[in-house]
């Protein structure tokens, strides 16, 4: 396949469906030769079969990116199958309960903190330390209009997408010399399977939402992966530390 992303070799975190799932199908239709990430094996594998269907290469390698010797047996896994990593999207994630700040317990802050924070800070880790090797590579990370302006109803989810903002500028001022970028999406309401399961459980919240809307719609999961395919390509070779608003403008 001729596209921006030819012949590279890209890891995608969260693979198994969302905006994972379709950053992976466009990476591939780019030309680039995709490891799908994720704890979901049999929707991993879906993604990978849509990927071969569509004429692309991909494989699916099982990882928790809340555990330090799953990220770094996934990255090991990826070099021994593609002998080196060009980019890589962390887009694993999720929102976990809903409530007020005071009504979130323990456990949904230590289960939202350990894959979005966390997680995406394992994942970079690894990427970055065989990135050095390679001496080049470009990293974008999935985090949320909610880590940028106030969200009362998701503060856990918003402090652990603010905090993977903070991660990608520190890492971008230390890697960017070293030719090694690293970009983030604050996507806004994107219309995917977490938020299915979110309009489920809170059907009176996400209405909300919904009609706060400036653009009069949802966004789409391949509206935030055009973006990592930019963000990843050689068209995007001057930008580090970005901080990418895909939102319909809602942070306008």
């Amino acid at each position: 396949m001729d596209g921006e992303l030819k012949d590279r070799i890209a890891l995608v975190t969260g693979g198994a469906s969302g905006i994972g799932r379709e950053t992976a199908l466009i990476f591939a239709r780019e030309g680039a030769k995709v490891a799908v990430v994720d704890m979901q094996a049999e929707a991993g594998n879906e993604t990978v079969k849509l990927i071969h269907k569509a004429g692309g290469e991909a494989t699916f390698i099982k990882c928790d990116v809340s555990k330090s010797s799953d990220v770094e047996t996934l990255i090991q896994k990826c070099i021994n199958i593609y002998h080196r990593l060009d980019c890589a999207v962390n887009a694993a994630g999720i929102l976990g309960e809903m409530g007020k700040l005071q009504e979130c317990t323990e456990k949904n802050y230590d289960h939202v903190m350990n894959i979005n924070t966390k997680g995406i800070w394992l994942c970079m880790k690894y990427e970055i330390i065989q990135m050095l090797k390679q001496k080049s590579g470009a990293i974008v990370n999935i985090a949320s209009v909610a880590g940028a302006g106030g969200t009362p109803d998701l503060p856990i989810y918003g402090a652990s997408k603010a905090a993977v903002s903070m991660l990608t500028r520190a890492a971008a001022v230390d890697l960017i010399a070293k030719n090694i970028r690293v970009n983030a999406i604050n996507p806004g309401f994107v219309q995917t399977p977490m938020v299915d399961k979110q309009e489920a459980d809170y059907p009176g919240k996400v209405k909300e939402y919904r009609a706060a809307l400036r653009i009069g719609r949802m966004g789409r999961p391949e509206e935030i992966a055009e973006a990592a395919v930019w963000l990843c390509s050689d068209k995007a070779s001057f930008v580090a530390g970005l901080v990418m608003n895909v939102d319909g403008g809602a942070l306008a």
